[in-house]
């Protein structure tokens, strides 16, 4: 079972603070509504080598959902990745966040990396002790600096000093 790299847009891809050097701005309209976003085209090489140096699947995690694939994975050089359903349709039983039930139930019993700017104890908490999952890594990403090398960096270790890194694969 390959280990999955799921995806955040909002405050990961798309930081909330100021635009920093290498990122763009794009405008993006969905439906009725336009949004701003500002994204630097090196995350998409460096998740997908992310990826390949560590056998991983790249999944959308992301209010985004399938819109990711259309407005975002094309700006940073990503392939059409799979979208993990989201819907905020379901309270907070334990303190997790709304998207936390989703993930655990799509990655079944996979190891995974989240990266995510809304990740806290409590869904860690909630993934541990409701779902019985032990192994994933939460990395909190700053919301307003965005997915960094140390965040890529802490994901790769994990994997790797874990045993579930599968190696690069072979194509």
């Amino acid at each position: 079972m390959k280990p999955l790299l799921l995806l955040d847009v909002d405050g990961v891809l798309n930081p909330m603070g100021p635009a920093a050097a290498g990122y763009r701005r794009y405008r993006c309209t969905i439906g009725a509504e336009v949004y701003t976003v500002h994204l630097n085209p090196a995350h998409g090489r460096r998740l997908l080598e992310l990826a390949l140096n560590t056998g991983s699947e790249l999944v959308w995690a992301t209010t985004w959902e399938h819109h990711a694939n259309e407005w975002i994975a094309p700006r940073i050089g990503l392939p059409t990745l799979p979208v993990i359903p989201m819907s905020p349709d379901a309270p907070s039983e334990h303190g997790e966040m709304f998207k936390t039930p989703h993930v655990a139930a799509y990655v079944g019993r996979r190891p995974f990396v989240w990266f995510d700017d809304q990740v806290w104890a409590e869904d860690e908490e909630y993934l541990r002790v409701h779902q019985g999952l032990e192994n994933f890594l939460l990395v909190h990403v700053d919301p307003a600096e965005g997915l960094t090398s140390r965040h890529l960096g802490m994901a790769e270790k994990w994997l790797t000093l874990s045993g579930f890194s599968q190696g690069p694969e072979r194509i």
